[in-house]
Parts: C-alpha cells; structure tokens; sequence
C-alpha cells in the first residue's frame, strides 16, 4: 500500500525564511521546515509533497493539483492569507472536493499589524494553526492523520 501523499505549500517570501525578519518567523530556513517536515511525514506514514512559490497562479495550480491526486494540503499562503480571494477559491476547490486543507502561519498574525488580522483563506480551510513557528508545520500534518 502506498502512504497518502500531502502537499505542503508556502507562499511568497517564505523562501527568504531563516534572514528575513528573524524576530517574527524564527531563524530556521525553509529548508529546515521542509526537513522537518519530510521527517514527520514518515512517522505518520504520510509523503510530503514540498513546494514554495512566490507567484499567485503557480500556487493556484498546484491547488489543483492536490484536487486532482486526491491529496490533502498543509498550506503557508503568506501575504496571499490576507487579499488572494483566487488563492481562496483554489482553496474552497480542495475541501469541497473532500480534502482537507489546514492553513498554517510561523507567526500569530492576530497579533501583528491591522491588515493581518483577516485571513480570506480561514473560512474555507478545514482548519488553522499559527504562531508556533516550524511546528506549525508540523502540527497541520499531524492534524490530517
């Protein structure tokens, strides 16, 4: 039988992880979650797919994708959480379809500025996880098991 496969998104700037405002996301790369990620996977009999981009549409097709493989999602969306109501409709394409989608940040953004505070994304996600850095990750895949 071959382990479920789950696709492990991130959005824009997520590749600049480890330099980019260290005090809000943490100092570990995205190779770092990627790692880590790929080993809880094989703990919970699951193979992560993990990809990033900084483009709207490619996230968009990879949405699909999932849909297609019949494949839950670990999602990072970034900014797009906050205004991409494409990104959330490539979203509503993966839960109505019987998916589950779980949404997860590094930071807590109800506690960062204002335009944060909205996630367009969260009323179609089967669920949220955010503030606790690379286990944030984590956590979203151990949510799908």
């Amino acid at each position: 039988m071959t382990a479920p496969t789950v696709f492990v998104l991130s959005g824009p700037n997520l590749s600049r992880l480890g330099t980019r405002e260290p005090d809000v996301y943490g100092s570990d790369t995205l190779d770092d979650i990627h790692a880590a990620v790929q080993r809880e996977a094989r703990e919970l009999g699951l193979v992560a797919d993990c990809r990033q981009t900084n483009h709207e549409g490619e996230l968009i097709d990879w949405l699909h994708e999932a849909v297609d493989a019949k494949a839950d999602v670990v999602l990072n969306p970034g900014a797009f959480t906050h205004y991409s109501y494409a990104v959330r409709d490539a979203c509503a394409i993966v839960t109505t379809s019987g998916r589950s989608l779980v949404e997860v940040h590094l930071s807590n953004p109800a506690t960062r500025e204002e335009f944060r505070h909205t996630s367009v994304i969260a009323g179609v996600a089967t669920g949220t996880i955010a503030g606790f850095g690379l286990q944030s990750y984590l956590l979203g895949l151990r949510a799908l098991v």
